[in-house]
């Protein structure tokens, strides 16, 4: 509720400086506090400024999807408002845009207010993505962009009920430029991401937009084969021509036990991908909406 009024005071101007015909709005992820009352306080002295409050928390995905699906300016801009995402950037961001671009990318160019272990975390994720996913999400990129309008119905067309945005983003392609920015540390309140749900997130963004770990692990299933029926060869060569008996009982128990785990680590993989299908075949609404400040229902 505290970072509403302060984002407010900073990003206006500067969206008044670009265009008097803007609109700013928020997503109430289905808040325990006051962040609703001071949201309609906010249109209240300026109906530019709007809000849609869902009726739980759904998300940040599904937060962000609600905000893009209401917004319909020529340039949709996400953005958190921790401040973080500086908004003295937008101005360049449009320039960008105005310039002929479909799509402009804030690059993290200085990531020191992050932790070293977030750091490190978010450079693996990053490689591992580009190494299995199907198309190419750029490092150090996070929602905080500029989408022409084009973008963002072409997104609307995207049916999923599991959302990695910055997966949806690049496998849209259009044309896009960078620029690169510093993050500043927040300016109010403190990160709800905790390490567990960053790992949950991560393997969101890995499983949604490939099947690589599915191929890898036939090609896995098909190494371990191998090896075995060369084994048991060398153990009937040795049995035929040296009479040695097979001993071993602790290596055998040792093999069960770690092929018995590599089994549960494959069903595993398969289990998050029919996951993905469970929620996928039953089709529910994506998020629900409570209220609307300033917006009207028919609008989405």
């Amino acid at each position: 509720m505290e970072a509403c009024p302060r984002f407010l005071n900073k990003i206006l101007p500067i969206l008044a400086s670009l265009t008097p015909d803007y609109e700013i709005i928020f997503v109430d992820d289905g808040s325990s506090d006051g962040t609703l009352k001071a949201l309609q306080q906010a249109h209240v002295q300026d109906a530019r400024v709007k809000a849609i409050t869902l009726t739980r928390n759904f998300g940040k995905e599904l937060a962000l999807t609600a905000g893009l699906d209401f917004a319909f300016g020529d340039a949709v801009i996400p953005i958190d408002v921790d401040l973080q995402d500086p908004p003295e950037l937008i101005p360049e961001m449009v320039s960008r845009w105005q310039e002929g671009f479909d799509m402009v990318l804030p690059v993290r160019a200085d990531r020191s207010s992050d932790s070293l272990l977030k750091r490190t975390s978010a450079g693996i994720f990053y490689n591992l993505a580009r190494k299995l996913s199907d198309v190419e999400i750029p490092a150090n990129v996070g929602d905080f962009r500029l989408m022409d309008r084009k973008v963002v119905e072409a997104l609307k067309r995207l049916p999923e009920r599991t959302r990695f945005m910055k997966g949806l983003f690049a496998w849209l392609g259009f044309t896009q430029t960078t620029v690169e920015y510093s993050r500043p540390e927040r300016a109010v309140g403190e990160t709800k991401w905790k390490y567990w749900q960053l790992w949950n997130f991560a393997l969101e963004g890995l499983f949604s937009f490939s099947t690589l770990p599915l191929r890898i692990w036939t090609y896995f299933g098909l190494c371990i084969a191998l090896l075995g029926l060369g084994l048991a060869g060398y153990i009937i060569y040795r049995q035929i021509f040296f009479g040695i008996d097979v001993v071993g009982y602790a290596s055998l128990i040792v093999s069960v036990l770690f092929f018995s785990g590599m089994n549960m680590v494959g069903l595993g993989i398969i289990g998050e991908y029919l996951g993905r299908i469970f929620l996928e075949v039953k089709q529910r609404p994506r998020y629900l909406v409570r209220d609307l400040v300033g917006i009207d229902e028919h609008d989405q």
